[in-house]
């Protein structure tokens, strides 16, 4: 079973799917996805992510503590996994995060995983940049993207 639940938030609606333990996608609209099986739509699984994206866009949290479930290759998953390494309010290139991964000369191969993360703002994707410190495409556009390093930025000065 999959849940699905739509949340308006500062930066537009937004898609929030999981497996009622897990989040498994946050997705702005029109991004391309087609969860696999019977789609429920119920709010109740989503308590805790709602909860703590408001929080977030409040100002009021860093990190994120919701069960998370993202599918994908072992490579997007270690990707994915060292997005959620970059400190709030900071931003990577990605050549850094293809270096961090031991891996220099993916900086393509971690931009096409980046991508295709399928939990948007919680596995934090805007926080890469290129390599010349500009804003480079982000799923929810790229003023969605320089609002969020904006709020992370204010907010990295609060606590």
């Amino acid at each position: 079973m999959i849940y699905r639940h739509k949340i308006t938030s500062p930066v537009g609606p937004l898609v929030l799917l999981g497996d009622g333990t897990a989040l498994t996608a946050l997705y702005y609209p029109g991004h391309p996805s087609r969860p696999e099986g019977e789609v429920t739509d119920d709010a109740r699984p989503f308590s805790a992510v709602v909860t703590e994206l408001d929080e977030y866009f409040a100002g009021e949290r860093k990190t994120f503590d919701v069960p998370l479930a993202p599918r994908g290759t072992p490579f997007q998953l270690a990707c994915w996994s060292a997005l959620q390494e970059i400190p709030y309010g900071q931003t990577r290139s990605y050549g850094e995060i293809a270096a961090d991964l031991g891996q220099p000369g993916a900086a393509r191969a971690v931009g096409l995983a980046n991508n295709r993360n399928p939990i948007s703002i919680i596995v934090p994707c805007h926080r890469v940049i290129g390599a010349d410190g500009s804003l480079t495409g982000y799923g929810g556009g790229t003023a969605t993207k320089r609002y969020l390093l904006d709020l992370e930025q204010r907010g990295s000065t609060l606590f």
